[in-house]
């Protein structure tokens, strides 16, 4: 429910719906590249393609829309921006409170070891560990659903040491991608997925082969 999200988000932040509006995170997997992107690219090959992963998550999302043609379906992508600059959305907080990853942030250490440095928090997923990313929202403005009740996300990094090695990974180390292993996961990227998201994105084109 959008009321969910609204609580624990600063004002700035607020989605302007009412707290019991139906809402959806939209999660990508380890195959999504494999089996969303690439048949995506070969098929729009003759077409312009400033961002294949945007690109492709926007086509399949704008699809799902319209397998509900009775309803109101309001997207919002985790690339927009507003014109402030700010993201239109949080999406690890929303993630977080429709229960599909656990979002980790310094107040979850209770003794932090990080004085005056800027530390991001990161979401895992109970399956996926770090190898899944948001890409939107899927907001249903005419259904209300006032009993629907909160999951709580699965808390797989349970330790304070576990915790502590995630952020000090994430933060300071998020290039070696150890971080996404922090637990045993059932599924990761591909190598070739893996070569994709590691290469400087004005270079990925040559890997789908395409040209800019």
């Amino acid at each position: 429910k959008v009321g969910w999200y609204n609580a624990v988000v600063q004002s700035a932040f607020h989605l302007p719906y009412p707290d019991d509006t139906l809402a959806f995170v939209v999660l990508s997997t380890p195959s999504m590249f494999e089996k969303a992107l690439k048949p995506f690219v070969n098929k729009e090959r003759l077409k312009i393609i400033r961002d294949p992963v945007d690109q492709c998550v926007s086509h399949h999302l704008s699809r799902l829309k319209e397998k509900f043609p009775d309803q109101t379906v309001d997207i919002m992508f985790d690339y927009e921006i507003l014109p402030n600059r700010k993201p239109k959305f949080l999406a690890q907080t929303a993630a977080h409170v429709a229960g599909a990853a656990y979002y980790y942030q310094r107040k979850d250490v209770k003794l932090d070891p990080w004085g005056k440095k800027k530390i991001f928090g990161v979401c895992i997923h109970p399956r996926y560990g770090g190898w899944f990313a948001i890409r939107g929202l899927l907001l249903f403005p005419d259904i209300q659903v006032p009993f629907l009740e909160q999951s709580a996300p699965v808390d797989c990094v349970s330790t304070e040491q576990q915790r502590i090695e995630l952020l000090e990974q994430f933060n300071f180390h998020w290039q070696d991608t150890r971080y996404r292993d922090i637990i045993e996961v059932k599924e990761k990227y591909s190598e070739e997925q893996k070569a994709y998201f590691a290469t400087p994105p004005a270079e990925r084109f040559k890997l789908l082969g395409l040209t800019q």
